[in-house]
Parts: structure tokens; sequence; C-alpha cells
């Protein structure tokens, strides 16, 4: 049995017009799914990366990394204003 490996992916998520997001793994050129909300496009974005690496293994193909360790997200952020004195 081969030992296991902890990969790490930049996952972005874009919102759709007509609701859900769209889902890409830019280091897994192709690797792209759909979640109806942000719950169930986490959930679909671990299943298609899982499901793309198999499929590169099977062909024989290498695994891509990430090109250097990057840790950054896409946040929405609520901002009151005009601000609120405390």
């Amino acid at each position: 049995m081969k030992p296991i490996k902890i990969l790490t992916y930049t996952v972005h998520f874009e919102s759709e017009p007509e609701g859900g997001f769209t889902v890409t793994v830019p280091a897994l050129r192709g690797c792209v799914t759909y979640g109806k909300d942000y719950a169930h496009a986490v959930v679909m974005a671990q299943e298609v990366i899982e499901g793309f690496l198999e499929a590169l293994t099977k062909t024989g193909q290498s695994i891509p990394k990430e090109p250097s360790p990057r840790h950054s997200a896409d946040v929405l952020m609520q901002i009151h204003y005009p601000a609120v004195t405390l």
C-alpha cells in the first residue's frame, strides 16, 4: 500500500449570478466543478480534486503541486457605513 500524502491546493470559488458557485483549482488545469451553495461547493471541490488526481495517476501522469506555498482567500466582509461610533 502506498503511503498517504497530504496535498494542499488553492481552490477558487466564484459566485454565479443564477446562484451557487463554480469551483476551480488553478494548479490542476481543467479541474472544475459546481455547487448549489457554498457548503455543497466545498464538498464538490474535494470530490473533484480526488477524482482528478486519481485519473492522473491511472493514466501515468504526475500529480501537479502548487507552484509555491500560498495562503490566500476571497472573503465577503460586511461593513457598517457610515461607521458606528461606540
